[in-house]
């Protein structure tokens, strides 16, 4: 029998519809700007965000990093949440890339606020880093999959406004803050310089993340792309998997809100683990483990059950599309009949 993987919703497979869609897909060389599927899509999802550009990319880390280049210069400042993914899993690209530095804040579940951020802004001095960005993630990866209210975005942009700073939003899972039903795309979309998005977390398709901006920045962002090795030729059938993700798959993501929401009820009646159901705000759930999370991950995969470490008593499971009702059972049962045996 298969096994259940909740490692994260990085792992689903192109369904038979969506590998049509590439097959059917119309293409041309992408760096000469002829290929209509890129073309189209790049049109659509723009439109979507309120901007007027956007550049079709192979990974959320060159979205998001693209966007740094664009916006700063050597010696910069980043201002961001501890637990962003720009600052955890991008391999310190954005030293060595644009020559910037992170200045890391201790947030609310991944959440910065616009206090925090007005109290962090540099002065101007010579021996100062300047701060040049202000970069939030939304849903939050470490921070369990929380959701940033509207009116904190607002806040936090009239913060960057009156100062002078670029406001940047990793949009990864964008998507399930959207599906959430919290805000409009153009409501989200409008409030920022530079977004990205990514259409292989929660929407399941195979590669693919776009950056969005002003016309003049994706200009400017398609040569940087290009440094970067992500100029693509006949990427149209990428962009159709993407396209074919977001039309189909989007409606799906809010099961995925419930089964989450419901393992968290399920672990915290078990008595053996610390979970808190009402911070389960998407399809990221985060529990924390008496036993080391490593002996846990181990009888869990033992049943044929897949999460990932997320600390050394912490346990993630991220729920997708392609979790079927007898594999939610399955997870559900284990933790019911789980016996944790004597403490460590």
């Amino acid at each position: 029998m298969a096994s259940v993987d909740l490692r994260s919703d990085t792992v689903t497979k192109p369904t038979p519809g969506m590998l049509k869609a590439m097959t059917e897909a119309p293409v041309g060389d992408d760096v000469f700007r002829d290929d209509p599927s890129v073309n189209a899509f790049e049109e659509k999802v723009a439109d979507m965000f309120g901007k007027e550009a956007g550049l079709f990319v192979p990974s959320g880390v060159m979205s998001n990093q693209i966007c740094l280049y664009q916006l700063t210069k050597p010696g910069d400042e980043v201002i961001l949440d501890e637990l962003a993914h720009i600052f955890n899993y991008e391999a310190g690209s954005a030293a060595l890339i644009s020559g910037v530095q992170l200045r890391p804040l201790k947030g609310n579940r991944g959440m910065l606020d616009a206090n925090q951020v007005e109290a962090a802004i540099r002065t101007t001095n010579d021996w100062d880093p300047h701060t040049r960005v202000v970069a939030v993630e939304n849903t939050t990866n470490k921070g369990g999959g929380a959701v940033y209210p509207l009116k904190v975005l607002q806040e936090i942009g009239d913060v960057a406004r009156r100062n002078g700073l670029f406001y940047h939003l990793d949009g990864a899972r964008i998507w399930n803050a959207l599906a959430a039903n919290r805000y409009k795309a153009k409501e989200v979309g409008t409030l920022f310089d530079t977004i990205s998005v990514c259409f292989s977390k929660g929407l399941g398709a195979p590669v693919g993340s776009m950056m969005l901006a002003e016309k003049s920045v994706i200009r400017d962002a398609r040569r940087t792309r290009k440094m970067l090795g992500g100029g693509m030729r006949q990427v149209g059938l990428l962009a159709a998997a993407a396209d074919y993700a977001l039309e189909h798959h989007f409606s799906l993501l809010e099961a995925d809100f419930y089964r989450a929401k419901k393992l968290a009820e399920v672990i915290s009646e078990s008595g053996s683990f610390r979970v808190k159901s009402e911070s389960v705000e998407s399809n990221i759930l985060l529990f924390d483990t008496e036993k080391p999370a490593n002996k846990v991950l181990a009888e869990l995969n033992s049943a044929g059950i897949w999460m990932s470490a997320f600390g050394p008593y912490t346990i993630r499971a991220v729920f997708h599309h392609q979790i079927t009702d007898a594999d939610f059972s399955k997870v559900c049962a284990w933790f019911e009949s789980y016996e944790p045996g004597p403490k460590p």
